[in-house]
């Protein structure tokens, strides 16, 4: 179905609004559609919570979140080939405690974030490319509080949510350290800002993705339904506010616990639009399962780089990463539900 530029702009008019100059609220998608899911076979057993799938180029990255030797898969792409495993499991110190997230680095190399040990590790591709190699091991900064994801801005500089609570981001160079830090969280609630910041930080958990080729940094939180738009070409903040508002959460002890709903699970921002996984459901309704036990989001939604809802893709399978081939229309996600967890799912 074509959407006209004019019709469309109506749609958009009439599912978003503007209260000021950097907050949106949006209510519905201008476009609603059914995806179905493509089961990718893989012959090998290895995962136990597929967490997040990382695509470039000919090779595929899958992180297991409760990998029992290893936390991250190798296969070649598109076919889903195994080729081999790193992020050996364990407490020496060429091993990792735990991996919160994987990225590819621009010089083709793989960062993943050990939040338990504080440190980023650097992997090669060995000369036959069927392997990964650890290459260096940075520190991060003993004043950040724990670390849960990253992104790499440039060859020197990664951007990681501050969970202290007093600012939104922290800056550290390629050695790990603290160069600086930035903006607040986009909260109602002034009194958890002045008075529970490390609890308000907690509630507003957020996974981030930034895309160097346009500039955009986006971060969508665990809890609640809000999307942020950061364009650090031209400086612009958008804050996007979905029907479940923002995080939900009491105080019990210093810690913020949940109240309301799962959020989002990921977020990709390629060069057109924002991809963003999305659950929907409240914390009582994952308590009350009984029978079949599901896991994930059952919807992905997607925005403009600017932050208008353009359209809600309705999944047949619940999944919790993603990562988006715009060109071929393909997104690839996992699902921590199956026992063949990497699937795929065709769109326009």
């Amino acid at each position: 179905m074509k959407i006209y530029p004019i019709l469309f702009l109506l749609l958009l008019a009439s599912c978003a609004s503007f209260h000021q100059d950097n907050e949106m609220v949006y209510s519905s998608f201008p476009r609603e559609k059914k995806l179905y899911a493509q089961t990718i076979e893989i012959d090998t057993a290895l995962f136990r919570y597929p967490f997040r799938v990382r695509i470039e180029g000919d090779k595929a990255i899958v992180l297991d979140l409760h990998g029992t030797d290893h936390y991250c898969h190798v296969f070649q792409y598109p076919e889903f080939t195994y080729l081999n495993s790193f992020g050996k499991r364990g407490d020496s110190p060429e091993e990792m405690l735990s991996v919160e997230n994987v990225r590819y680095g621009k010089d083709g190399s793989v960062w993943l974030l050990d939040a338990n040990k504080g440190e980023l590790d650097r992997f090669v591709f060995s000369s036959s490319g069927d392997s990964l190699l650890l290459d260096e091991v940075v520190s991060l900064d003993k004043s950040l509080l724990r670390a849960l994801d990253f992104a790499q801005l440039d060859e020197s500089t990664f951007v990681i949510p501050d969970y202290s609570g007093e600012t939104r981001f922290c800056k550290v160079n390629q050695r790990g350290r603290l160069v600086g830090k930035s903006g607040t969280i986009p909260t109602t609630n002034d009194e958890a800002l002045s008075k529970a910041r490390p609890a308000l930080a907690q509630a507003w958990r957020s996974f981030v993705d930034y895309n160097p080729d346009n500039g955009v940094l986006a971060a969508v939180t665990q809890l609640g339904e809000v999307l942020e738009i950061y364009n650090l070409k031209d400086s612009t903040h958008v804050v996007c506010v979905g029907p479940n508002g923002e995080p939900e959460f009491k105080i019990a002890d210093g810690y913020g616990v949940p109240t309301g709903i799962m959020g989002f699970s990921d977020v990709k921002v390629t060069n057109r639009a924002i991809y963003a996984v999305f659950h929907g459901r409240t914390f009582k309704e994952i308590a009350q399962q009984k029978e079949t036990i599901v896991d994930g989001g059952q919807y992905i939604y997607v925005f403009s780089l600017q932050g208008e809802p353009i359209c809600k893709y309705t999944l047949d399978r619940y999944v919790y990463g993603i990562d988006v081939d715009e060109d071929k229309q393909r997104i690839t996600a996992t699902d921590v539900n199956n026992d063949q967890p990497i699937i795929q799912f065709y769109f326009d």
